[in-house]
Order: structure tokens, then sequence, then C-alpha cells
């Protein structure tokens, strides 16, 4: 009897050790397929026209906020900044000791990925959004005595934490709001960057300077990136 017990036992144990490492086998291959054909588990982030960056735009100017948010969504776009380097952005960052805003931003290690420093390049176009926003809220046409003030307080402050500003979490959680309720399906805060990077390499720029651009340590990282544009792919194959 009690080998009969056993034997049952045995065998009960034998069959769930069977079904264990056939599901664990059908994990693995579909996780062979996704690599092989190069699928993954959450799609890339939209990648806006300027059709769409102009009514998310539009969007912005009908909240509270309105140019301090414009400011930010543009500096994803513009110069194809992090979310989180936003965040980190202070006053003194952007505004040079004469007042007026830098074509170049010095971010630290602290305020980047990886801790790893870089500097950003600013368009003409940013400076004029990042001017025009701090002339807002401080009241001043010229910035010069911005700089005579405490320019280590957060560039874009929260009416929570004026000081310390965004973290990289609730800006994220800003964006999102802000792509949803425009209405961009699949818009997220790492469509900026994308936008910027992909808007570059259909006007021709190489991939080593969108590398740097980026702030990358590899070619194969911006490339990812870069979303094939149908349009440019029919004008690449008449140059034959």
């Amino acid at each position: 009897m009690w080998f009969l017990r056993i034997s049952l036992f045995l065998n009960r144990f034998l069959q769930r050790q069977k079904k264990v490492v056939q599901t664990k086998q059908r994990k693995h291959t579909f996780t062979q397929v996704n690599t092989t054909f190069g699928v993954k588990a959450m799609s890339q982030a939209r990648v806006l026209t300027e059709r769409e960056l102009r009514k998310v735009l539009n969007y912005c100017s009908t909240q509270p906020h309105a140019t301090r948010n414009r400011a930010m969504l543009l500096c994803t776009h513009m110069a194809g900044m992090r979310v989180g380097e936003v965040a980190a952005l202070r006053i003194c960052d952007v505004l040079g000791a004469d007042g007026a805003v830098m074509d170049e931003i010095a971010l630290a290690a602290c305020q980047t990925k990886g801790n790893n420093s870089r500097t950003v390049l600013v368009p003409k176009k940013l400076q004029e959004e990042l001017s025009e926003y701090l002339q807002e809220r401080f009241g001043l046409k010229d910035l010069l005595a911005v700089t005579l003030t405490d320019t280590q307080r957060a560039l874009f402050p929260t009416q929570k934490n004026p000081k310390r500003g965004f973290t990289a979490n609730t800006l994220c959680q800003l964006f999102h709001k802000i792509y949803k309720d425009s209405r961009m399906t699949g818009a997220t805060s790492h469509s900026g960057r994308r936008t910027f990077i992909t808007k570059l390499a259909d006007k021709g720029v190489g991939v080593r300077v969108l590398m740097a651009l980026a702030g990358h340590k590899s070619i194969a990282t911006t490339q990812r990136y870069i979303e094939l544009n149908p349009t440019v792919m029919k004008a690449a194959v008449e140059l034959i």
C-alpha cells in the first residue's frame, strides 16, 4: 500500500516538473523569436511631425504655466535633451554673466544619465524660447538682474518645490499628460529626443554627429533612435 502511495506521489511530482520545464522552454523560444526579429515588449516613443508638435504646443498655450511647459518640451525637441537633464537644469546652466541665454549648456555628471558630463548645443530658436520664458518668469526684459540673484535655483520650478524644481519622474508624468491630452497616442517623454535625432538624420546629418549631439557612447544606440521616413527613402532611391 505504501509503495503505491509513493509511486503516485512521484508520478504527480514528475508531471508538475515536466509542466514547469515546458513553460520555461516556451518562454525561452518566445524570447529568441523576439530577439531574432527585433520585436520589443514596448514600442519606441512616437516621433512627432512639425504639425503634431505645433498641436502639442498649442495645447500647452491653453494650460497653466504655458511658457514654462513649452520651454521644457522644446529642450527635448530642439536640443535632444533627456527629461532628467531638463529637470536638473539650473538658471546658471543657461544664463550667462551678461544676462543672455548661452548657446551651450555644460551639464555636470550629476545632471546626466550614467554620470557622464556633456555639452548640449542650444540652437537660436531655443535660446529665444528660454529667454522669453525667463523674461516672463521674472517680469524683466533685461535678464542681467537675474544673474545677481541665486542662480543655483531650478530653471523650471514647481509650486511644491520652487528651488529644486522637477524630478525626472514628475517631469515624465507631466510630459505624458501633455501628450495624452493633446491626443498624441504613443508619444512619451522620450518622443522629443527621438524626434530631434530623426529629423536631423532625415536632413542628412551624419550618425557620428548625431551620436555626439545626443550624448551617446555608441553609434548603435543612436541608430536605434532613428525612425525610417518613407518620403526620405523614396527620395534616396531617386538619386540612383
